[in-house]
């Protein structure tokens, strides 16, 4: 039998498990179809056609112009666009990959680190535009604002060894990133403006990695004003996001379906899904609504702080990249229900930490201040795994859930009541903090 009839016959098969187990139709429909694993099979049957690549579609006609113009831009030209001192730096780490930093530069002004969470990138503080993005609103405030991209995401796809072809570019997790990417980064802007401390503020894997670094190089926690953790994960034991629960619950299976058809990055950025999404998402078509459902299957729903006509610029950065491993690794915390490293299986773990079982992360390293804002309806960060992460941690100063029973994953960065509902908050947070240093 040939591999890709085994790749078939293991796919079909899981299929057949998830319509068993009655996963919820938007799940199987997502993952039943692969999907979110970049097989390029027919477009869900709930669009009532079938897009393929050749299409001659008019699908994005009908869109704003200056909402169109958005949806293609980068990160660099985006805050260009709008007028802003916009700056685009490198940044390598200790283990050969090649990051790109994103700066909204105010020279001489205490710097604030932001870093985007899971299959986003540096685009998320700004794509809303300058009225509703976090990192306009930070500079406008007075600070140096500098944007990370994690390994693997639309910006930080390069290595000095490997391509993204390469099985090996793909072989990490949140750990790697914890450990390489953002003590790179951090040392880099430190070393850029000729100051010993910066503010961090971190979106759900955002905060993830911040946390292994401090458990990995808890001298790094020197080096930190403040750090305040939106949507703050760690523990996942309460997550209701179907994605994580499905990897979850089919962590061997998806692994090894995912190995006999060679993909190794989950949810890519390329130009086919992104005009996939843009004509589901396209204001004037009547798959609105089941575009929020699917952009918000991983994550919770709140309709009302989304803006609806800003779904083309969503969808046009987002997803921007993950590894397979990665996701994998989220699925083994929520397994688990603990905050612990890549669990390889007990043989090869024993070899490679030298314990059956791997090591779960040291939280009581994260000596820096920290915040935690969290939402009620958040499905990857609910207020449960919020309250045992809290229990954790030595230095949490401030703990605030948005007052807004709606408020979900997303609405962190993307809502449109956002500065009102937190970020004035954070703001007047990030002052206090300061004027304790001083």
């Amino acid at each position: 039998m040939s591999l890709s009839s085994s790749a078939n016959l293991l796919i079909s098969a899981l299929c057949l498990c998830l319509l068993q187990r009655e996963i919820s139709a938007g799940l199987s429909m997502v993952l039943g179809n692969l999907t979110l694993f970049n097989v390029q099979f027919k477009s869900p049957s709930w669009l009532g056609r079938s897009i393929v690549g050749d299409s001659n579609l008019r699908i994005e006609s009908d869109v704003d112009p200056n909402i169109l113009e958005d949806s293609h831009l980068d990160t660099l030209h985006l805050i260009q666009k709008y007028g802003y001192p916009a700056e685009n730096h490198t940044v390598q780490t200790d283990d050969g990959y090649i990051l790109t930093l994103h700066r909204i530069a105010r020279p001489g002004a205490m710097p604030v680190l932001l870093v985007h969470g899971l299959l986003d990138s540096s685009a998320t503080w700004v794509m809303m535009g300058p009225n509703k993005g976090l990192g306009y609103l930070l500079y406008e405030q007075g600070y140096d604002v500098w944007m990370a991209n994690v390994r693997g995401n639309t910006y930080s796809r390069k290595h000095v060894k490997y391509s993204t072809r390469h099985a090996k570019f793909w072989d990490f997790t949140f750990h790697e990133m914890g450990k390489h990417d953002i003590p790179s980064t951090i040392d880099f802007v430190l070393n850029s403006t000729g100051v010993s401390q910066l503010h961090y503020i971190g979106h759900s894997q955002g905060s993830v990695v911040f946390w292994i670094m401090a458990s990995e190089k808890p001298e790094y926690m020197d080096k930190i004003v403040f750090m305040q953790a939106l949507a703050p994960v760690a523990f996942l034991k309460h997550c209701r996001s179907p994605v994580v629960n499905f990897l979850a619950e089919w962590h061997l299976s998806v692994s090894v379906v995912l190995k006999l058809i060679g993909v190794h990055e989950f949810l890519p950025k390329n130009e086919f899904i992104s005009m996939f999404n843009r004509f589901i998402c396209d204001e004037t078509t009547i798959t609105k609504e089941i575009c929020s459902n699917v952009i918000f299957l991983t994550t919770g729903f709140d309709k009302l702080q989304l803006n609806e006509t800003m779904l083309p610029v969503i969808v046009g950065h987002s997803p921007a990249g993950a590894s397979t491993k990665q996701m994998q690794h989220f699925g083994q915390l929520n397994r688990s229900g603990a905050f612990r490293q890549f669990d390889y299986g007990w043989l090869r773990n024993h070899w490679r930490y030298g314990h059956i079982d791997p090591p779960s992360y040291k939280l009581e390293n994260v000596r820096a201040k920290v915040a935690l804002y969290y939402g009620k309806n958040d499905w990857l960060a609910p207020p449960e795994d919020v309250e045992m992460l809290h229990s954790k941690l030595p230095n949490v100063v401030t703990k605030y859930l948005v007052d807004d029973p709606e408020f979900n994953h997303l609405d962190f960065i993307w809502a449109i009541n956002g500065r009102e509902l937190l970020w004035d908050r954070m703001l007047e947070n990030m002052r206090n903090q300061e004027n304790s240093v001083i």
